[in-house]
Formats: C-alpha cells, sequence, structure tokens
C-alpha cells in the first residue's frame, strides 16, 4: 500500500508549526496505526532525520495516551477505539493521511504530535475521588447495596480513558463529557454520595479555570469517544452542580 502522510511537525511549544509531506510504500493492511508510524521514524532515523513525536503506552485501547487527530477524527474513522487498535485496513492504496495533534487551547502542543493533557489530571485531582477513612473501620464492598442500573452506569462512566477525544471533537473544545464521567462514576454509588456536593463543584470550577469551552450538545464527544461514553452524564453532572449550588 502506497500512501502520502501529511503530519504535523513542531519542534516545540514556542515556535510555529507545519505540515511536511512524508510518502510511504509497502505498509500492510494488518499493521497498526501506530506500528504504521514506527515504520515512518525507522526511516527517518535511518536517513538521519529527526522522528516524528507522538504519545503511546500500553497500544491496547486502555490508557488513551494514543490522542491522534487522524484526518479530522480524533482517533480516525473507526468507531469505538483508540488510535492504537486503528488498522491500516481502514484505508486504501494511494490515500492522503492527515495526522494533526488534538487541538484545544488547554492541550497546548508539546513537541509534534504530543499534547500537554495535564489539565485533565487537575480536574481529577480537584475532588475526582472518595475520601474514606478506613483506618480500623474497613467495611467490605459487597456490604452496601447498590442498584444493578445505578452500578452499571456507574461502571460505564468509569470506562472513560481520558484520551481528551471528547474536547478534540467539541467545536468548544469543552472537557464537559471527562468531567461528567468522573462525577457520574461517583454520584451513582453510596460511596460517592459524602462528598457529592463539593466534588461537583470543585471539579467543574477546575474545568472551567482550565481554559475548556462550554458544552452546546453537539453530541459530536459522544461520537467520537472511544468508549462511547453517554452523554447522559452530562445531563447527570448539570443535575448534580444545579443541586449542589442550590443547596441551603
Amino acid at each position: 500500500m502506497k500512501l502520502n502522510l501529511k503530519i504535523w511537525r513542531q519542534e516545540n511549544a514556542t515556535v510555529k508549526g507545519k505540515m511536511v509531506d512524508y510518502p510511504m510504500e509497502g505498509i500492510e493492511g494488518d499493521m497498526s496505526f501506530l506500528e504504521m508510524l514506527d515504520v515512518l521514524n525507522e526511516s527517518l532515523v535511518a536517513k538521519g532525520e529527526e522522528p516524528v513525536e507522538f504519545d503511546h503506552d500500553c497500544r491496547e485501547g486502555i490508557c488513551g495516551s494514543c490522542s491522534l487527530q487522524i484526518n479530522g477524527e480524533p482517533h480516525g474513522p473507526d468507531k469505538l477505539i483508540a488510535t492504537c487498535q486503528l488498522h491500516m485496513r481502514s484505508f486504501k492504496d494511494g490515500d492522503t493521511i492527515v495526522i494533526e495533534p488534538f487541538r484545544a487551547k488547554a492541550f497546548p502542543v508539546i513537541k509534534d504530535l504530543i499534547v500537554d493533557r495535564s489539565a485533565f489530571d487537575r480536574i481529577q485531582q480537584a475532588w475526582g475521588f472518595i475520601s474514606v477513612n478506613t483506618s480500623g473501620n474497613t467495611v467490605d464492598a459487597n456490604a452496601t447495596p447498590i442498584e444493578k442500573t445505578n452500578a452499571d452506569a456507574s461502571f460505564d462512566a468509569a470506562t472513560c480513558i481520558g484520551c481528551g477525544a471528547c474536547v478534540a471533537a467539541c467545536k468548544n473544545a469543552s472537557a464537559m463529557l471527562f468531567t461528567s464521567a468522573v462525577v457520574s462514576k461517583y454520584a451513582l454509588l453510596p460511596q460517592g454520595e459524602v462528598e457529592a456536593t463539593e466534588r461537583v463543584k470543585a471539579m467543574v470550577r477546575q474545568m472551567d479555570a482550565e481554559g475548556f469551552g462550554n458544552c452546546t450538545n453537539t453530541g459530536a464527544c459522544e461520537i467520537e469517544c472511544p468508549k462511547g461514553i453517554s452523554l447522559e452524564n452530562i445531563a447527570r453532572m448539570n443535575r448534580e452542580y444545579m443541586r449542589a449550588t442550590t443547596k441551603g
């Protein structure tokens, strides 16, 4: 398979980047997208050129590191997969593939295709956890009954891998889907009710402070999410926030 890659190259966060063309040959359909980039980098290194920097880790669709904008779509043309699960059989011989980093003010480019997504970490750190004092008072989690519908919805929200595709897909670069997934997985469980009021306020406050845009319910985030996180979580977070800010 012959391909023409148009890849965003940017030396660091302080300089302007540009698209660079890389013609490739001998690409097999069974290669993953990241394996194809590995082949490109091997050829660049062999020629004494700088390889293309991109994030990756598990390559199993779990960690969310492999966040690339491919032909204008987060993670590429296939649905419910991360970039590392995308295979070259999804493309045709002679195709031009445009590869860019995720674009958002809150995700500044570090180098080439790598962006700084630590904004998500700070939202998580704002209150994306449960504070429980288990010292001398441990309780088996199974001792607390939870309705199956709530448990299932919480688990679905917890499948978010924090890749940032929702932000990249949104015309406003909103982080509502990510933030609402974290809020939801605790709001649906009795263990999360104790800190529910402060949690949603703190996380929304941090989300806004990071410079993410507002949600306008276009639904692009759910469509492009590799884990299919539902918009219902945004509605749930809005209800949680309304309840938290009108108490008392």
